[in-house]
């Protein structure tokens, strides 16, 4: 929860440095049972996603960021994020992105996040 709690607060459109693979996975591990909870609660009071739809509004720049964060860790520049726009092979190589370890090593996106 931490990790969600610091990039909704202090990093929430931050778009410069490196994300780990824990903070990545952990925002979004949260926002989807966010997303699940308030999609059961839309349908138990009969809204037609008014909540889920705020809910992706305020997750859209926070989602963005950390992406590419994620993507500078990796040593890629954060435009491969538009492989999105492919569909299913763009997702299949972002998600590989964000899979793999990032860089040892300080690269030109910042130094090692696991470092500090």
């Amino acid at each position: 929860m931490n990790w969600y709690l610091t990039l909704m607060t202090q990093k929430y459109a931050s778009f410069s440095g490196r994300a780990r693979r824990t903070e990545y996975w952990m925002f979004f591990l949260v926002y989807a049972l966010i997303t699940l909870v308030l999609g059961v609660l839309e349908g138990v009071f009969n809204i037609v996603g008014t909540l889920t739809a705020v809910c992706a509004l305020a997750h859209l720049l926070p989602s963005l960021a950390v992406t590419v964060r994620r993507l500078h860790d990796t040593g890629r520049s954060g435009w491969w994020i538009l492989l999105s726009f492919i569909p299913i092979i763009g997702a299949l190589v972002l998600l590989y992105f964000m899979v793999i370890s990032g860089e040892p090593q300080d690269n030109a996106y910042g130094p090692n996040p696991k470092a500090a």
